[in-house]
């Protein structure tokens, strides 16, 4: 996984919630490049969020999702604990903090990070649609635009009836996300360039589309595969063991569990 592959993972788990706020698990975070981590907290991106309320149980092999209930501790820390509800010879068991961490990334911050990547001022407008979200006043080489970011399914900045998915726009160079603001000049006066390495690149969004897919594939023939010789499992205990595989990319077993079985 690049810097470029986990900002787009972070889009795409963002655009799949139709603009509310995405979490990312410590544990997952581990899996990233350290430098696009760093880089996502830099721009504000990924804040601290709270901690989870449920977790994968790690009292037996099933890895059950459950909620996790909380006591004020006798010392300075908080004691977090699953009750297992699934067998007679468990009750109570306890959870790390570190098992709960978790981060967050909003709409908001994205917009943020837009405005301030082309010096914008944010607006402060509703969008004319609830998957709009307006980000400010854009300037192309012919006109000026309202530039906003659509939310729902992949997320695109949006300029009159033109729209290029965010995640096209933006690469990863000397340590920082950094936004195309040529092809955004691009898209407010809506005009064919003549330089092609500006041109909306459909082939690249349906090969990522497709390596996707294929990822999407892989886990499912792994489910399969791991339903047949250990039937019977609980869905997170299949998906626990494909995040611990090369097939997994990355992704943590949550993200697995909701598409292997499609």
């Amino acid at each position: 996984m690049t810097p470029t592959d986990a900002l787009v993972e972070l889009f795409e788990r963002l655009g799949e919630n139709d603009g509310a706020v995405a979490f990312v698990s410590d544990h997952e975070l581990s899996q990233w490049p350290d430098a696009a981590v760093t880089t996502m907290k830099r721009h504000c991106l990924l804040t601290k969020s709270r901690p989870a309320a449920s977790a994968v149980c790690p009292g037996c092999e099933r890895d059950c999702v459950m909620p996790v209930d909380t006591l004020p501790a006798t010392t300075n820390a908080t004691s977090a604990f699953i009750v297992c509800d699934k067998r007679s010879d468990i009750n109570r068991v306890a959870v790390s903090a570190d098992r709960l961490a978790q981060w967050q990334c909003s709409v908001d911050a994205v917009v943020a990070f837009v405005a301030a990547a082309l010096g914008l001022r944010r607006s402060t407008s509703p969008a004319d649609a609830a998957a709009l979200r307006v980000i400010g006043m854009a300037s192309g080489n012919k006109r000026v635009q309202v530039l906003c970011l659509r939310l729902a399914g992949e997320l695109a900045l949006v300029a009159g009836g033109n729209e290029v998915p965010l995640a096209d726009l933006i690469e990863y160079r000397d340590g920082a996300y950094l936004l195309d603001e040529k092809r955004v000049r691009l898209l407010v006066d809506a005009a064919t360039p003549a330089d092609p390495r500006y041109t909306p690149s459909n082939a690249r969004r349906e090969a990522r589309k497709l390596d996707t897919q294929a990822m999407y594939k892989d886990w499912q023939k792994a489910y399969r595969d791991l339903a047949r010789k250990r039937p019977a499992m609980a869905d997170t205990w299949y998906a626990q063991q494909i995040a611990r595989t090369a097939i997994a990319k990355g992704r943590d077993a949550d993200t697995i569990r909701k598409k292997m079985k499609l």
